[in-house]
């Protein structure tokens, strides 16, 4: 039913300059592995096969990656470097690969809105690819949000428990328990400050929406920071239907910030590299 996934890839990442100022953040490597390929490979992993990226200027890295090298490949056929690029071979195998690109950075919520020329009118996920999810001992994050949409047919964002002083980093949401890690969204804010957070359950960068999101999108005005928020619109959204968040299983790391990137680093180092 869903088969497509979109990656937001257009942003500065200026959290990482100088690191940035040439290289997208999306291709920075989590050990051997740029952040993006994570992504993808977690989108496979839930039957998704159709990636479609949001670019901008200087992303050009990102297409190159998900190409083939002719002239690196010839260089090290037959020999055991070889076998470092299986990895992105059979993900070129698996999927396919459409590009567009942001003009603007008007908001995360502007960015999917450009995408939907990639997409269509069907369902889709969304990875924001500086979330790093890890799920060793389950399904994928999305894998589970794809379950659950086959039940539920509506959009459904990923959250999790954060500090409260820490709400003002994320879009925060509230709702009526439908089980322990089900929530069906009756209010969603952008960034408010821990006194106004109507819970500390944060939306991490896994969604699962519905195409009805860009009309709404459309019609949705700039917000905090003067963005187009997601937020936003699909809190229009589950004021007109259905919106459900979801308590992931697994872990998540912040790869946005400094701090974040490392700990994943030393845990993919630890506990994934081969």
């Amino acid at each position: 039913m869903i088969k497509k996934c979109l990656f937001p890839a257009a942003g500065y990442g200026t959290r990482f300059l100088p690191a940035t100022k040439s290289m997208p953040k999306e291709m920075l490597p989590v050990v051997n592995k740029p952040l993006i390929q994570y992504g993808v490979e977690e989108a496979i992993d839930a039957g998704l096969t159709t990636m479609a990226i949001v670019t901008g200027r200087g992303k050009r890295a990102m297409e190159d990656h998900f190409d083939v090298n002719y002239e690196l490949e010839h260089q090290i056929k037959g020999s055991s470097k070889e076998e470092y690029l299986e990895g992105i071979r059979s993900i070129m195998d698996k999927s396919v690969f459409s590009y567009t690109r942001q003009i603007e950075m008007k908001g995360l919520g502007h960015a999917i809105l450009s995408g939907e020329t990639l997409i269509g009118d069907e369902p889709f996920a969304v990875v924001l690819a500086d979330d790093l999810c890890i799920s060793p001992e389950t399904d994928g994050v999305l894998a589970q949000m794809v379950g659950l949409y086959k039940q539920f047919r509506c959009s459904i964002v990923a959250v999790e428990e954060v500090p409260m002083e820490d709400t003002q980093k994320y879009g925060v949401i509230k709702g009526d328990m439908i089980r322990d890690d089900i929530f069906k969204v009756t209010e969603m804010v952008e960034k408010p400050a821990p006194e106004d957070a109507p819970s500390n359950l944060a939306i991490i960068g896994r969604y699962i929406l519905t195409p009805d999101i860009f009309d709404i999108l459309r019609n949705t005005k700039p917000g905090v920071g003067g963005e187009v928020q997601i937020t936003d619109a699909l809190m229009q959204q589950a004021k007109d239907g259905c919106v459900l968040a979801y308590k992931f299983k697994g872990r998540r790391f912040d790869c946005g910030s400094v701090a974040g990137f490392v700990e994943a680093t030393n845990y993919c180092f630890e506990n994934l590299y081969e």
